[in-house]
């Protein structure tokens, strides 16, 4: 049993959660364009949520491209420019600590404001409180993580991740064999990040993708004319 759920959860889950995002974000974006936003509420306690969002942001983005170079970047390419397994490990957990840090005391704002404030709470739905609540599970587990990576300085667990992670996305086999050893915590951090990629099209998480970077190429500029008044001049 145990062999099958490994297999599943970092054999196929992957797979499932990587098509519902996909999938699932385009029919959100063709049938639900409406929808493709991040609700707001800053008219309330705005200094709270100006502070918690600029760390949350801030933070979450430092993990986020942590996790994609670190994952993604093939193995060679660290060993060609003499980056150690070990000095990638260590490099991870003092920059992903630092960051995760910040992204908690972020998301604590956050998660305080949105539930401890009666008129927040009335205009928040259950996805919106949900979703907070899942990232913050995982902000936990994430730093989590690094009280076991500090038994393992030697970096190959990080390169177990790292070969399961590029082994899922070029469609290889024997990725969930990798991971099979792997501290529990490390393993509940995988599920429920995959879990987040699968909830993600459902989310008010689909504004990320509406970053408006096609206006730094756009043509010409924005003509904007004064409102000229129709009151006939005084004689």
């Amino acid at each position: 049993m145990a062999e099958f759920l490994n297999q599943f959860f970092f054999g196929f889950y992957p797979y499932i959660c990587l098509v519902v995002f996909v999938v699932g974000c385009i029919l959100r974006f063709d049938h639900g364009q409406y929808s493709w936003r991040s609700g707001s509420s800053q008219l309330l306690r705005r200094k709270q949520l100006v502070a918690g969002s600029i760390l949350f942001h801030v933070g979450i983005l430092i993990i986020f491209g942590g996790h994609f170079v670190g994952l993604l970047t093939p193995i060679w390419v660290f060993d060609a420019i003499g980056i150690s397994h070990g000095a990638k490990q260590l490099l991870a957990i003092v920059v992903g600590g630092a960051a995760g840090v910040m992204c908690f005391v972020g998301m604590v704002l956050l998660i305080h404001r949105r539930l401890f404030d009666a008129r927040i709470r009335a205009t928040s739905s259950f996805g919106d409180t949900s979703i907070l609540l899942i990232l913050f599970a995982q902000l936990l587990l994430g730093l989590s993580t690094i009280f076991v990576s500090l038994q393992h300085l030697d970096g190959h667990e990080m390169v177990k991740f790292m070969e399961w992670a590029q082994r899922i996305l070029t469609f290889r086999g024997g990725a969930a064999a990798l991971v099979a050893d792997v501290h529990p915590i490390f393993k509940g951090h995988l599920v429920l990040g995959l879990t987040i990629f699968l909830v993600f099209p459902f989310t008010r998480l689909v504004h990320m993708l509406s970053a408006p970077v096609w206006y730094l190429g756009r043509r010409g500029y924005q003509l904007v004319r004064t409102r000229k008044s129709h009151t006939a001049p005084a004689k």
